[in-house]
């Protein structure tokens, strides 16, 4: 105990003395997949259904992998059904259509298949009406069993006696992978699987028991499917996300005074003594003062005068954080005139 009352006056000491404070900000990412602006109807379709000569190391797979009955099929057409509900909510389409279809099958149970021919894709296209095939290609679920052991009581006509209760363990990994076939230009704009973890525990006085009580676990592998399609369709619109920036609060009144500001949100006030102190004799406060004005522009939406800003506190005053902010900056740039693209695609 005599110990630790050095350590919190250090840690007290230490926070007090830090020379930059933490914020947030939104800052829109561009979605990992682009839609050319021409694609305005899309269908969805199944293709996990597996084919006839490959069924018998299917269901080899499936005892191997503990899968029930229809678990898979079940699970993917919920996935499917993710998927569609997700893009209906995104205006960047006028017409998604889901493609109840059992022509479309897999070789390879469990792993991307060949890509299907341009002509399958042209006939689903063009008897729905589509500018491109969002194809669910991969569906699988792959699961484990441990088995723990846990002390208990059991009520016997001869009163309550001491018993050992079983616990099974389920870890199971849904697997659900996608392509996107553009018809016009013949190009497969994505190929990518969203993958999701779901653990399910069951007690019993015996291993078979326990295993039993797992029974239900196809309502739960079903909604994670269904969760696995919202997500995949995530790949095709912008997010906002939260992302955190560090700012001086050090060197200067001004600077005190202009962290109080902040912490009230009230950023351009405090903008305005930063601004004052660009010009101080000090080169390690003019530094500063140049940083903290690239992060209020940031702020504010204009990236490009916050990169001049942080550019002038590294060149001119040698801040070495402003040498890192410069590149976030520039990704920043990057990701805004993609997501832009993105936007005005969609708005086409």
């Amino acid at each position: 105990m005599k110990n630790l009352f050095p350590i919190i006056l250090f840690a007290i000491f230490f926070s007090s003395c830090a020379s930059t404070e933490t914020m947030h900000l939104s800052v829109l990412e561009p979605a990992p997949v682009s839609l050319p602006p021409y694609i305005k109807n899309v269908a969805v379709v199944n293709r996990t259904q597996v084919a006839k000569k490959s069924r018998v190391y299917d269901a080899i797979d499936k005892v191997v992998t503990l899968e029930g009955s229809k678990l898979d099929k079940d699970a993917a057409e919920e996935t499917i059904i993710g998927l569609t509900d997700e893009l209906k909510k995104n205006n960047r389409f006028d017409e998604i259509k889901m493609v109840n279809t059992s022509n479309l099958t897999t070789d390879i149970p469990g792993m991307f298949p060949a890509p299907l021919s341009w002509d399958v894709v042209e006939k689903y296209c063009d008897d729905n009406n589509a500018d491109a095939l969002f194809s669910l290609e991969l569906f699988d679920t792959d699961s484990k069993i441990d088995y723990s052991v846990y002390k208990t009581t059991v009520r016997t006509p001869f009163g309550t006696v001491p018993a050992i209760e079983q616990q099974a363990n389920m870890h199971t990994l849904v697997k659900a992978g996608w392509r996107i076939y553009d018809l016009r230009d013949k190009e497969i704009l994505d190929e990518a699987a969203v993958a999701r973890n779901i653990t399910y525990h069951a007690r019993g006085i015996n291993p078979l028991l326990a295993a039993q009580a797992l029974i239900n676990r196809k309502e739960a592998v079903k909604e994670v499917g269904n969760v696995a399609g919202h997500a995949y369709a995530f790949r095709i619109i912008p997010l906002w996300i939260r992302v955190s920036r560090d700012y001086y609060v050090r060197g200067t009144n001004n600077f005190k005074i202009a962290k109080r500001k902040a912490q009230t949100g009230n950023w351009d006030e405090a903008a305005k003594l930063w601004q004052q102190e660009t010009t101080n004799p000090k080169s390690k406060v003019a530094g500063r003062a140049c940083y903290n004005m690239a992060i209020i522009n940031e702020i504010n939406g204009h990236v490009d005068e916050a990169i001049k800003w942080a550019q002038r506190s590294y060149e001119n005053y040698n801040n070495h954080l402003a040498l890192y902010y410069v590149n976030i900056l520039k990704n920043r740039q990057i990701g805004d005139n993609i997501a832009q693209v993105q936007q005005e695609a969609a708005q086409q």
